[in-house]
């Protein structure tokens, strides 16, 4: 299926953010008492449902083009995957952790260690909700299967049941394969997969990593690649001009910090060319991303959200510094097929990142208005 040039596949929304937002103190501390059985979950829903009203009502004023509901009512990112599929344990893989409070720490993926089975749709509780009230096209975030390789495989526990890693991947994109299909049913039509260990892949010290596992880093990467598409596959071709699909790589996002560095074009060509997605949302925030120079490899009718407004600090972003990285990274793709967002999201995990909501709220009022001064009323 061919795109024009200037008319990317997947709408244009040129304002978007990452996912995550920060959870209201509310929301906190009504999670914290349902841990420790003093909250029943209707009350802990209901206190869900208010944070995600406001939030969404706070998306649609500054002027985003696609909303979400800020994952609130998840403990991370990629929680649902083992709250809604048995077969993991409470055992995690650790990641070394940099930027403030540095450290080795647990992932926040479990480890699978019987067969996988979803026992519901990982968003069951997230979908009615969001349709019933986003009042705007919204996305709904995905963990990638390819993530699963990594983060929930652990030698001399998980190779008891799945062998390989491709083979633990093989089982989680039959799980995310189901989840698109819930999704489609449900006529969501913008669905991002959120995949930060393809940075694995860029950052010398990773690779060194993996081939220490004995795992080649470019097979590794092709093989990541494989088991993304075949999740991807449960959209029909006949549906790919009413849905967007994006996939979010980020290098880590965890209260201000992150754990991978390294330029796209150790991933770019192979990424770029063979992942079956509309849109990469990709970091761009400082130079720990490197130039946008590997965006010359992205294929005609693909679009690429720039990043460049952290989410790891409060500082606001000059518009005029924006604009001329905007300018720059149209010299390596038409300006039609580019978009800005936030570089990730700004809660990753329910702690949330260093910053105020206020802040927040002002940098997404950076991205909407920056949209528009960028590309009108071309939206």
């Amino acid at each position: 299926m061919s795109h024009p040039e200037g008319s990317p596949r997947g709408g244009r929304y040129r304002a978007e953010q990452v996912g995550s937002l920060l959870r209201p103190p509310a929301l906190v501390a009504a999670r914290e008492a349902y841990g420790q059985g003093r909250l029943r979950l209707d009350d802990l829903r209901s206190v869900e449902d208010r944070a995600i009203r406001a939030a969404l009502d706070r998306q649609r004023e500054v002027g985003l083009d696609v909303v979400t509901d800020g994952e609130m009512r998840r403990s991370s990112w990629l929680a649902e995957m083992a709250e809604a599929v048995e077969g993991f344990t409470d055992d995690h893989v650790l990641l070394d952790w940099k930027g403030p409070g540095a450290a080795t720490e647990p992932t926040r993926a479990r480890v699978a260690v019987a067969p996988l089975r979803r026992r519901r749709p990982l968003s069951a509780h997230e979908v009615p909700f969001l349709a019933r009230e986003a009042g705007a096209p919204y996305k709904v975030t995905l963990p990638a299967p390819s993530n699963f390789m990594f983060a929930s495989f652990k030698a001399g526990t998980t190779d008891l049941v799945y062998p390989t890693r491709a083979a633990l991947l093989d089982a989680v994109a039959r799980i995310v394969y189901d989840e698109v299909r819930w999704l489609l049913d449900h006529d969501v039509r913008y669905i991002q997969l959120d995949a930060p260990y393809y940075s694995h892949y860029l950052d010398a010290r990773q690779r060194g990593r993996m081939a220490g596992l004995g795992v080649d880093p470019d097979v590794a990467l092709e093989t990541a690649i494989a088991g993304d598409n075949a999740a991807l596959g449960a959209i029909p071709r006949e549906r790919r001009d009413n849905v967007t699909v994006a996939l979010h790589v980020c290098r880590g996002n965890n209260r201000s910090r992150w754990y991978t560095e390294g330029a796209y074009d150790a991933i770019a060509e192979r990424l770029f060319a063979t992942l079956d997605v509309d849109r990469f949302l990709l970091e761009y925030d400082d130079e720990r991303s490197g130039s946008f120079a590997p965006l010359r490899l992205l294929p005609e009718g693909k679009t690429a959200v720039l990043g460049l407004i952290t989410t790891k600090r409060p500082a606001l972003e000059p518009r005029e510094a924006l604009l001329r990285r905007i300018d720059e990274a149209a010299r390596h793709v038409p300006l039609a097929r580019l978009a800005i967002s936030p570089q990730c999201g700004f809660a990753s995990i329910a702690a949330g990142n260093l910053l105020s909501e206020d802040d927040q709220w002002r940098k997404l009022d950076l991205v909407a208005g920056t949209a528009r001064a960028v590309w009108g009323s071309d939206r």
